[in-house]
C-alpha cells in the first residue's frame, strides 16, 4: 500500500477515507466490532454491493480486519485495526466542525 502514496499527507488521508461511506463505517466501528448486517443498518441507505466494496477496500488499506466464522450461515465480523482507530481524532474534528457549522447556519 505504501508504495504509491501521494506526497501530500492531506491527500493521503483523503485517499483512504474520501468516500462518504468509509467515514460512516469507521464512525460505527469506533464503538467496536460489528457484523455485516449491523453495519448495513447503522451506516444507512447503502447497498450490499457498495458496502462490500468499501469494506474490502478498507481491509486492503489496513483500516479494518475481517473475521469469518465457519458456521452455517457464515458469520463475518469487522473490527478497526490500530490504524483505523488512529482516525478517531480526525472524525472527532469533523464532528466538532459539523456541529459548529450547523449551529452557525441555523442562526
Amino acid at each position: 500500500m505504501g508504495k504509491n502514496l501521494p506526497a501530500c499527507p492531506v491527500e493521503t488521508t483523503l485517499m483512504l477515507i474520501s468516500d462518504r461511506w468509509k467515514v460512516l463505517i469507521i464512525r460505527d466501528l469506533l464503538d467496536g466490532t460489528k457484523r455485516f448486517g449491523e453495519l448495513k443498518k447503522s451506516v444507512g441507505d447503502i447497498s450490499q454491493k457498495v458496502l462490500t466494496a468499501n469494506l474490502r477496500s478498507m481491509e486492503e488499506c489496513g483500516l479494518l480486519t475481517r473475521k469469518v466464522f465457519p458456521e452455517v450461515p457464515p458469520r463475518v465480523e469487522y473490527t478497526l485495526t490500530e490504524t483505523g482507530y488512529s482516525l478517531k481524532p480526525v472524525l472527532d474534528a469533523m464532528m466538532e466542525w459539523g456541529t459548529a457549522y450547523k449551529q452557525k447556519s441555523s442562526n
